[in-house]
């Protein structure tokens, strides 16, 4: 889907005078004199790679359903077992049309005789650099290639791939000469690359790559990483004119986010602006509520256990913690848990009359349902794919975490650092205490279990706990697990849920009024029309949902089988590639 930027004519002129492919466009040519002959043809031509950033139909709000916190409808075939090969790695994954687009722009604009061209070829190679972290992030080692090949370069065409870290280098250049020359500083829309967009990608991109040398200690490169943290640390320092955004009600300010039309410019650094009357859309409520549509993700209890109380204590502090039910456990918590999924008084509209909306147990797999980026009206949103809440890329919120994680690594941190950043955003989500001011000496034990004893610094497993519960559905959680290397969390982590007690009906929001029961054997009357069934009968069927004791204990779902071997780092290279360029060798293990 071609992504709607506010300047949407602007785009649609592009098309109408290079009707022929751009990637196709030889050199000398007058469609090339239009191009490359003035500011506003190269102004055009750059709005076509914008096309590199998220799709707005699947969004970034479906990239952590392949993850540790989110049981799911079904297991992607990345974590399936036996799944993924060299033969069924998607070959549109590797696909470099975009880079021939891109490196033609660069090589002509070049050349171009029109004053202020550096602009240009600073967002082509921002975007240039963006291509490549995803290629990198995807396959490792990765042929560089800077220029436009012809048909007949079999030099080009044949060649080997480059160190990926040679490729992390030549990022780094393309994002530093991007915010060198981008000239654009700010953007009310929120649509439009900015020299503060191209640093908070740098931050994002220099955290990954900083992790993964210090991680992946099989490369060797632990001493390099620090580079990358203070590059990461250094850039969000420059970013300015971003804050938290605080709405006028403090339990709404975070969710106000994901479900406005028009971004929030106080906080949101790059958004795609969807537009119902030009039926541009994506298909969030779909995705997240339809019973039938899209993988209906839920958060799992391990998950849900990392918010805070509102006193800035560890939930699980309390040595119940574990047979807490659901109506109780919610009370009291970071406002961000209330935000992000169904709980207490919230309440959906149907025709625009509200309505009690408990988690539905014919909708979720672990109680734990999300609201972040759904309209509460049900109609028509849930049933179909018309969406038009701004699709959002890039917050303050991230940079903020980067910012904090990068310090943690480093060993820099102060308490003002902590106020600032960490702290910021707990005071957001309505958290008090000396959580917001000081930086922990103690880590809590519940964290250095769930990351599997790897990770034991209490003020970086602070930073983790933040950063998952910040960032929750947006599309950043599959890769935390991979530049940490904890990528078995990935087939270990429980697909579990909310704690039932024993048998029967439950009321889920205190209002009253009983909204599901659990029962195993004969399906049993209820004492209301809209209560969900859920049966528990002792099944290892995949699809079912089972209680950890059998009567009682916590709901576990079953999404099939998970596979984590570490080959999956990397995905392997497409056989119909290698077939085409055995130059190009495999990634271990495929």
């Amino acid at each position: 889907m071609k992504k709607i930027f506010n300047y949407i004519l602007v785009a649609f002129t592009v098309v109408s005078f290079a009707a022929c492919d751009l990637q196709e466009l030889p050199v000398a040519t007058a469609s090339n004199q239009a191009i490359f002959g003035s500011t506003g043809g190269m102004e055009l031509y750059t709005t076509s790679f914008y096309d590199l950033l998220p799709n707005t139909d699947v969004g970034v709000f479906q990239g952590d359903d392949n993850s540790d916190i989110i049981a799911r409808n079904g297991v992607d075939d990345y974590l399936a077992v036996g799944a993924l090969s060299p033969i069924t790695s998607p070959r549109s994954e590797w696909d470099w049309k975009p880079l021939r687009n891109i490196n033609y722009f660069i090589e002509n604009a070049g050349n171009s005789p029109v004053s202020g061209k550096e602009h240009y070829i600073g967002l082509a190679r921002f975007f240039r650099a963006l291509f490549y972290f995803g290629k990198v992030r995807r396959f490792g080692d990765v042929p560089w290639i800077d220029k436009t090949i012809e048909v007949n370069d079999s030099v080009m065409l044949k060649a080997s791939r480059t160190s990926r870290f040679e490729v992390m280098d030549k990022v780094l250049a393309d994002l530093n000469y991007a915010i060198e020359n981008i000239t654009l500083t700010s953007d009310p829309s929120c649509t439009r690359i900015t020299k503060n967009v191209a640093r908070a990608y740098k931050t994002r991109i220099c955290l990954f790559e900083a992790s993964l040398r210090k991680y992946h200690t099989d490369y060797n490169m632990q001493g390099t990483a620090n580079t990358w943290y203070q590059e990461v640390v250094s850039t969000a320092n420059d970013i300015t004119g971003f804050f938290l955004h605080k709405g006028a009600i403090s339990d709404r300010s975070y969710r106000e986010i994901f479900i406005t039309k028009a971004p929030y410019t106080d906080e949101t650094i790059l958004a795609v602006a969807l537009s119902s009357s030009l039926q541009v859309f994506s298909s969030a409520n779909r995705r997240f509520i339809s019973p039938t549509y899209g993988n209906r993700p839920s958060l799992t209890r391990n998950f849900v256990n990392t918010y805070l109380k509102l006193d800035g204590t560890s939930f699980t502090d309390d040595p119940n913690y574990k047979t807490i039910p659901f109506v109780t456990e919610v009370q009291n918590r970071d406002l961000r848990l209330k935000q992000t999924i169904r709980l207490g008084d919230y309440k959906r509209t149907e025709n625009a009359v509200p309505v009690a909306a408990p988690p539905n147990f014919n909708q979720t797999f672990t109680g734990y349902q999300p609201i972040k980026w759904c309209y509460d009206e049900r109609f028509p949103y849930d049933d179909e794919s018309v969406n038009d809440n701004a699709h959002i890329i890039m917050r303050w919120a991230e940079v903020l975490l980067n910012k904090a994680e990068a310090m943690a690594e480093l060993g820099t941190m102060t308490d003002a650092d902590w106020e600032v950043t960490i702290g910021a955003l707990r005071a957001r989500a309505g958290i008090t205490g000396a959580t917001l001011t000081t930086k922990p000496t103690a880590a809590d034990p519940y964290l250095v279990s769930y990351y599997q004893n790897k990770f034991t610094d209490p003020v970086l497993l602070e930073v983790m706990r933040e950063r998952a519960v910040e960032l929750v559905f947006e599309g950043l959680r599959p890769d935390d697990l991979r530049r940490w290397h904890i990528g078995e969390l990935f087939q270990v982590a429980p697909m579990n849920g909310m704690y039932v007690p024993a048998l029967g009906e439950y009321d889920l929001n205190g209002d009253g009024k009983n909204d599901v029961v659990f029962y195993q054997g004969t399906k049993p009357s209820a004492s209301n029309s809209t209560i969900a069934f859920v049966d528990v009968s002792t099944s290892s069927a995949v699809g079912r949902i089972q209680l950890s004791n059998g009567t009682s204990g916590e709901v576990q779902w079953n999404p099939g089988a998970r596979e984590w071997l570490d080959k999956k780092y990397l995905y392997p290279i497409p056989e119909a590639d290698r077939t085409m360029n055995p130059a190009l060798g495999q990634n271990p293990g495929w």
